[in-house]
């Protein structure tokens, strides 16, 4: 076998010398968020990626006190993104303060005093831009205002160029409902931030740029910038994160989980943000597979990330069992400082028969604390038969004829063969149907020819094919009905299939006598518990204040969440964001906000994620919270999804794992679950009600699929949520060959599918969603529970258009669900 070595980065010899610590005061804080917020402070750091560095940062001389701090981000730093996934935990700690905190004397406060005048006179006009165009009396139109996100303007504010320490926090920020814009300000750096970033690098004699964003900006321009970090948005702990970075106290061990280049250099075969169709035409061709097989060259290439340190990997064994494939490296560190390396595995198919990408992600694993010196082995094993290929001709996963080209390195632009396995024909592994419709369109396929590979060194293995059973799906099974459900009344079955709701209430956000701030539950029929759901995926989302009355906890939060209503008028918040009445006593609850999707899969470390979901699921037991909305594992298929800061990445299999790992640390807990969303090809906010997602049957089970199915595989998942949109013309909650056929059958799922909350929208050619067809899809609950919704099933029912027994098969997973519930809190 021949061994092999990868340098990823040279440092500047210095010794470390470890700043003091830095400390947030938590006086008052209750003993449970101390707790969480001592794990959070652990293990946040590992969520930060290192993209340039020329050896100047940590801060090693600890007599430097002053810091030239600017940019948008240091006085208005982001813990997350805006919408239902907002988490409303104790108020954080700019990036100014932290730094002021820990004794450090910010230079610029009249620089960012001025700053603060220019933003809020900007925001002024804005708003009054944005609510010139709309009707203000229609709820939809104010719903319109949800997500939008005002770009960073041009100012002109005198500064200093020259001196020791400067620190520019480029902060961005985008939400649920509005997509980001391919503008300065947003995806674009405006000019203001453009200069002033370059003249801090040139006169500064220590210069860190520090991007505080949900998902990637396009840094053109900034080509002579030597140290950037990528702190992404972190929850409570941000701006302490930040600070102990460059002090040294800790350090950036995160890779990219999404490619982060030129915005031009992005694939634009496939439509985005069409409010009626949006054509998937790339295919499988999706984020590094694009780059990778169309040979696009990319700013900072997916599973990239630098450190304080240096390491070599060298590949110490490989070996073939049956389809399980090991590989087992040795990692050590080479430079001056700790740190942790990421082992990441691809495989290259031969293509025989189907087009396939260069590569793809099959496994990956960090490496514990390395100090200087030290060395461990790393192991990464996966399936074969996990990654096979769909033949949509056949309908069939196969493994095609060829050789395997087995990769390991530390990002997708800097691997190394490994191993090569060898098929000699063909195997079938597993034979479906196509069920999704067709697209109207054919995939693309990259036209490059690659350069051949000096392979004749690279151990070759030979896969057995007799090892591999061939599956074939049944897709027709028998549902025995409990007989307490046959025993209920027709308005009892249909009751437990539409979401908690008061017949007086008109707008759709439940008043459940439990939790202030949760999101809604299932009915209380036949004297069941009801499952109490509350937002995610940042945190467990709740209303922080709220007041009590006759019947019980009421939430201060409204109909919107607080930073959804930045853009609203005075008499918009008062009639959507209500205050307590007046002479109550105002109570308080607080969660933790723990970082943002996609800074959780920058970790590529699971046991965090399970870490980060067991301080979710401990507090959802003490807040009697049953269901958390949450996680969201939609794909980044383009940068400019709205909502992408909730999601973890462009590639399939770290979402689906790190979504497996935050689930077992949730259901640690009792009585506390997860619901995998959204449920699927969910991947754009524009018109995300009645905008079909247009994608091949390959493309929709290897890359949108894949996630959820990894997921479901490698835990216990007992709910998931349908997304809003529709696929290939369909309602994704309407169509029985998704959530049925493909979920319940070939996933072979068994918990409850709930839909997304529903409502009733006018802004496509596609009809909204019938709730009654729902039900005969197979769909669980349709939340988050109206009279409507009643009323449109049971008519159904008198139509003949459902039949009683499809309302019961729902209706019985519903019940058995909170059965549950019951069986656990007597035992």
């Amino acid at each position: 076998m021949k061994y092999f070595s990868i340098i990823i980065f040279a440092f500047i010899t210095v010794n470390l010398v470890l700043s003091k610590k830095c400390k947030v005061d938590t006086t008052g804080y209750q003993d449970y968020e101390k707790e969480h917020l001592s794990e959070l402070d652990e293990y946040s750091a590992e969520c930060t990626v290192l993209l340039r560095s020329n050896g100047d940062f940590p801060l090693t001389d600890d007599k430097v006190k002053d810091i030239y701090l600017y940019g948008n981000g240091a006085r208005n730093t982001l813990k997350g993104g805006t919408g239902s996934g907002d988490v409303v935990s104790r108020p954080l700690t700019t990036i100014e303060d932290a730094f002021t905190q820990c004794g450090y004397n910010i230079k610029t406060k009249d620089y960012l005093d001025k700053y603060d005048e220019i933003i809020a006179e900007a925001k002024e006009k804005y708003k009054k831009e944005l609510h010139a165009g709309i009707d203000t009396t229609s709820f939809m139109e104010v719903f319109a205002l949800l997500g939008k996100v005002m770009p960073e303007p041009d100012y002109d504010i005198p500064y200093v160029k020259e001196g020791e320490i400067a620190i520019y926090v480029l902060a961005r920020v985008s939400g649920e409902g509005n997509d980001r814009n391919a503008v300065k300000g947003d995806v674009y750096l405006s000019d203001t931030e453009k200069k002033i970033i370059n003249d801090l690098n040139k006169g500064f004699k220590k210069f860190l740029l520090v991007l505080n964003t949900g998902g990637p900006v396009d840094l053109s321009g900034l080509e002579d910038v030597k140290n950037i970090l990528l702190l992404s948005q972190l929850g409570f702990y941000t701006s302490k994160t930040l600070v102990d970075i460059v002090l040294g106290n800790k350090y950036p061990s995160g890779k990219l989980a999404t490619t982060w280049t030129k915005f031009e250099d992005y694939q634009t075969i496939g439509d985005f943000g069409d409010k009626d169709d949006t054509n998937y035409k790339e295919g499988v061709y999706v984020g590094y597979r694009y780059f990778d097989s169309a040979n696009v060259d990319v700013m900072f290439p997916f599973g990239f990330g630098l450190g304080y340190t240096t390491f070599s990997i060298n590949v110490k064994s490989v070996k073939l069992t049956k389809a399980k494939f090991e590989v087992v490296t040795t990692v050590k560190n080479i430079g001056k400082f700790k740190g942790k390396e990421v082992i990441e595995v691809y495989l290259s198919k031969p293509g025989t028969t189907i087009d396939e990408p260069y590569q793809i992600l099959v496994g990956f694993a960090k490496t514990k604390e390395l100090k200087p010196s030290r060395e461990s082995n790393v192991k990464v094993t996966f399936k074969l038969t996990d990654f096979a290929s769909y033949d949509t001709k056949t309908a069939t996963y196969i493994l095609d004829k060829g050789d395997y080209i087995v990769r390991v390195g530390n990002s997708s632009r800097n691997t190394k063969p490994c191993g090569i396995i060898n098929i000699a024909e063909r195997i079938n592994v597993r034979k479906v149907k196509n069920l999704i419709g067709k697209p109207g369109f054919e995939d693309y396929v990259p036209k490059v020819q690659r350069k051949a590979e000096d392979l004749s060194n690279v151990k070759k293995f030979t896969l057995n094919a007799s090892s591999i059973k061939k599956k074939t799906i049944k897709y027709d099974r028998d549902y025995d009905i409990p007989k307490e459900v046959k025993a209920l009344t027709e308005e009892e079955k249909i009751r437990l299939v539409v979401g908690y709701y008061d017949d007086n209430e008109i707008l759709p956000l439940p008043h459940v006598n439990t939790t202030a701030g949760k999101a809604g539950s299932t009915a209380n029929v036949a004297g069941l518990k009801r499952v109490v759901m509350a937002d995610g995926p940042a945190g467990l989302r709740l209303s922080r204040d709220y007041y009590l009355n006759e019947n019980g906890p009421q939430s201060t939060m409204g109909t919107f969440p607080p930073s959804a209503i930045e853009f609203f008028t005075d008499e918009l918040k008062a009639r959507y964001a209500p205050k307590a009445p007046e002479g109550v006593e105002l109570l308080h609850q607080y969660t933790t906000a723990i970082p943002i999707g996609t800074a959780l899969a920058q970790s590529w470390n699971r046991d965090l994620a399970e870490i980060l979901g067991d301080i979710v699921g401990a507090e959802m037991e003490m807040y009697d919270i049953n269901l958390w909305l949450a996680p969201a594992l939609n794909i980044h298929r383009s940068i400019l999804c709205g909502r992408n800061f909730e999601y973890y990445s462009e590639d399939p299999l770290i979402s689906g794992l790190i979504a497996a790992s935050i689930t077992d640390g949730v259901q640690s807990h009792h009585n506390t679950y997860v619901t995998l969303k959204h449920f699927l090809a969910n991947n754009q906010e524009t018109n995300r009600y009645l905008s079909s997602s247009n994608v091949s049957e390959r493309a929709f089970r290897e890359i949108y699929l894949k996630s959820f199915e990894t997921a479901i595989r490698e835990t216990d998942i007992k709910a998931v949520m349908t997304s809003y949109n529709l696929v290939n013309g369909v309602h994704v909650n309407e169509s029985k060959e998704i959530t049925y056929n493909i979920l319940r059958n070939e996933l072979e799922y068994d918990g409850i599918v709930m839909t997304d909350w529903l409502g009733t929208y006018s802004m496509s050619k596609y009809p909204n969603t019938e709730p009654y067809k729902v039900i005969k899809a197979t769909g669980d609950i349709l939340m988050s529970g109206k009279l409507d919704f009643f009323k449109n099933i049971q008519q159904a029912l008198k139509d003949k258009k459902i039949k009683i027994g499809e309302i019961e098969e729902s209706a019985s997973r519903i019940y058995e669900f909170a059965k549950e519930f019951e069986e656990k809190k007597k035992n």
